[in-house]
């Protein structure tokens, strides 16, 4: 059974910094990309940041700079580590993994590309 789970959430102030991982059991995913999607409350789920296969990054806008994605040698953890968080990074963050086929941002943005989820992991940044 595929399973993602994520960990590291918590409460911090502004500008402080969380790391956030993402434990992939169940399969070996080295052959797809993986992600990060949060969700406010009142608001629909958002693409965050991803990596493919291949290493390369992609970044919303609103995290460019501050939030760095990455993953371990075997791909079965990923990471995503936030800068100088705010109180709009407030949400619960969600690890994915699958988007296979994509090779850029609109394609990894898209729920739809991601065929597996984890729970979420609630972040909150008080101000």
């Amino acid at each position: 059974q595929v399973q993602l789970v994520e960990s590291g959430g918590g409460l911090v102030q502004a500008g402080e910094s969380l790391r956030l991982s993402c434990a992939a059991s169940g399969r070996t995913f080295s052959s797809s990309a993986m992600g990060w999607f949060r969700q406010a409350p009142g608001k629909e789920r958002e693409f965050v940041a991803a990596i493919s296969r291949s290493g390369g990054t992609y970044y919303a806008g609103s995290v460019k700079g501050r939030f760095t994605i990455s993953r371990d040698n075997a791909g079965n953890t990923k990471y995503l580590q936030m800068n100088t968080l705010k109180p709009e990074d407030t949400a619960v963050y969600y690890c994915a993994a699958g988007a296979y086929y994509c090779l850029d941002y609109g394609c990894y943005a898209a729920m739809g590309q991601w065929h597996y989820w984890g729970q979420g992991t609630q972040v909150t940044v008080s101000s």
